[in-house]
């Protein structure tokens, strides 16, 4: 008995000494990584990277920097209240810069299925509560905050662009606790916001269902993003929805590499109810 205990024993500490091992490399590979960087406009900064191993997966990044102190006047949400659109589409008609899909929405009818309100409107209120809707994306000429969802009518009376989406990732730069289950614990392609400690918001999309980037599970979208310096994050609507629009960088302006049509290109994006843009 003594025997199988300190068998036991040393198995355990054999796991959590590999898994801090894997997760030390890991962080090492983000923070060290030689991103390819493309100045969008003053204070707007793309960085692209493909990783061969990281979380012991092949991995597609891209995302956008965004200083709030030169453009945080220039982020908007746009939303339909009854239809989807191609984030790239939104984009366009919106006369984006830089976009980004934004929160969940019905597939069948159109809209977003958690609250939203753009320009002190909203456009669609909250069709069936759900565990991942814990997070709101809280934008104004003077701040934008992410924090754990709570009295969501409040929040829209202060201020006038709110959007509902999660998990709440990041909290005060602590990884914010996850329930367990499918969506958060198995891979997709990812879209998330983050807000630095230096004042950057981060429009985040990772790959996914594709030998060339296999996705990520929230636990490993958290952890990534706190290596970039991440405070506070949210994830916002993945899978086929994920795409990351920059005007002119790519025939449709799209830069990563949606799934929805099941094809490692520009092409394969799914129509979505709203998105978040710099103009």
């Amino acid at each position: 008995m003594y025997r199988l205990r300190i068998s036991i024993l040393a198995s355990i500490v054999l796991f959590v000494t590999a898994t801090f091992a894997q997760e030390n490399q890991d962080s090492i590979a983000v923070v060290t990584k030689d991103w390819k960087k493309t100045k969008v406009k003053k204070g707007v900064i793309w960085k692209q990277g493909h990783f061969n191993n990281l979380f012991d997966s092949e991995q597609e990044i891209n995302y956008v920097e965004i200083d709030l102190k030169k453009n945080l006047k220039k982020l908007y949400f746009a939303a339909e209240s009854s239809e989807l659109k191609p984030t790239s589409q939104l984009a366009l008609e919106h006369h984006a810069l830089v976009a980004v899909n934004g929160g969940f929405f019905d597939m069948k009818n159109g809209g977003a299925t958690d609250f939203i309100q753009v320009d002190n409107k909203v456009v669609n209120h909250t069709r069936k509560k759900s565990d991942r809707g814990n997070a709101l994306l809280l934008v104004s000429k003077k701040e934008v905050k992410i924090k754990a969802a709570t009295d969501t009518l409040y929040e829209a009376g202060r201020y006038p662009n709110v959007m509902l989406s999660g998990p709440l990732l990041i909290a005060d730069s602590s990884p914010y606790p996850l329930t367990k289950n499918a969506f958060n614990d198995n891979r997709h392609p990812r879209t998330a916001i983050a807000l630095t400690g230096d004042d950057k918001l981060l429009l985040f999309v990772v790959d996914g269902r594709n030998k060339s980037s296999h996705g990520m599970n929230l636990h490993e979208l958290s952890s990534i993003l706190r290596w970039l310096g991440a405070k506070d994050a949210m994830n916002l609507d993945g899978g086929g929805s994920s795409t990351l629009y920059i005007k002119g960088a790519t025939e449709n302006g799209v830069v990563n590499y949606p799934s929805d049509n099941k094809q490692f290109d520009h092409e394969g994006e799914r129509a979505v109810a709203n998105i978040i843009y710099v103009k």
